[in-house]
């Protein structure tokens, strides 16, 4: 039985409509439902009068105030995809392009001020010393750095080993002195390939070593991979390879190259072992593609 709520007690709006009388309490007074009229003010009786009246109101529907909201976001679209300088002369990207070309030549200055505080070198401005040499003395410091590029089969440029041995020709040094110099901190950088002869002379934990694999021996302990000798012209070294670390089988008389490998002692003896970190290199092998 479907009921409403009224001001006595709940009546049945079935049995009202089969008498076709009003609903009436116990006391006999009519029953009047609780749903107020919603009726508009005055304020916006006159409102919706004046909106709708408008010379420039649209066919939307909407108020004067959204009407109004609606152009200036359209304007502001419109202005937003428009350039401001559109002229078919301008030169708005040439003034663009020079304008982050400066910006850019700042920072660059500025980082360079900041590196200077740690290496003079790097100051801007700094003359190349290179420009104090004379010709014949360029001429040598450009064989001696070539050479040298050969020889430690450093990612360092010609340019920069030139530069190097010059720097120290300017204050002084001899040309074999400086190039000797400039060997050993090639050859003791991080990343470099050392001398097997120089391995022990490294103040570092791991090295970079390359030549070739004169011998192989039966490994003593289950959790060695590979043991044998690496030989080069300087030298020879025993290395040790790790199942752990993953590595690539080598073999005798193969040239590779093992970077970040671990210095050991034992005896007065140095040693390396390839771990984790190391990384095997076969340099006279091909692509995997050819």
């Amino acid at each position: 039985m479907s009921t409403k709520r009224t001001f006595g007690q709940e009546a049945s709006v079935e049995q009202a409509y089969e008498l076709d009388v009003a609903a009436v309490d116990e006391d006999g007074f009519e029953v009047v439902e609780e749903r107020p009229e919603l009726r508009p003010t005055v304020e916006l009786e006159i409102q919706a009068k004046v909106d709708t009246n408008h010379p420039d109101a649209g066919v939307s529907g909407l108020t004067l105030e959204a009407e109004e909201r609606m152009l200036a976001r359209e304007w502001e679209i419109a202005k937003t995809r428009t350039r401001w300088d559109d002229r078919p002369e301008s030169d708005r990207e040439a003034r663009t392009r020079r304008m982050v070309s400066d910006q850019s030549r700042a920072r660059r200055v500025e980082f360079q001020k900041r590196a200077a505080s740690v290496d003079r070198r790097l100051e801007p401005g700094r003359v190349d010393p290179r420009e104090r040499l004379s010709r014949e003395e360029l001429a040598a410091v450009n064989q001696q750095a070539t050479r040298i590029h050969r020889m430690v089969k450093s990612s360092v440029s010609r340019a920069v080993l030139s530069k190097q041995l010059a720097e120290r020709l300017v204050r002084g040094e001899e040309l074999v002195s400086a190039a000797v110099a400039v060997i050993e901190k090639q050859w003791t950088r991080p990343g470099g390939i050392v001398p097997i002869a120089k391995v022990g002379d490294v103040p570092r934990g791991e090295v970079t070593v390359e030549g070739r694999v004169e011998r192989l021996w039966v490994p003593s302990h289950p959790a060695i991979m590979q043991v044998g000798l690496l030989e080069d012209d300087t030298g020879r070294i025993r290395f040790t390879v790790w199942k752990k670390s993953n590595q690539a089988m080598v073999k005798e008389g193969e040239r590779v190259r093992f970077r970040a490998a671990e210095k050991n002692w034992y005896e007065g003896r140095c040693s390396i072992a390839l771990t984790w970190w190391s990384n095997t290199e076969f340099p006279d092998r091909g692509a995997w593609w050819e």
